[in-house]
């Protein structure tokens, strides 16, 4: 079973998380523009 990530916000530090994560994990981004 493959672990599963989520990010919440996107922005400076969220987005390159993100994509760090992604190259082990299952990631799921979440960002809301307000």
């Amino acid at each position: 079973m493959k672990l599963k990530i989520g990010v919440i916000g996107l922005g400076y530090v969220g987005l390159p998380l993100a994509r760090l994560f992604a190259t082990q994990y299952d990631v799921v981004g979440f960002d809301i523009n307000g």
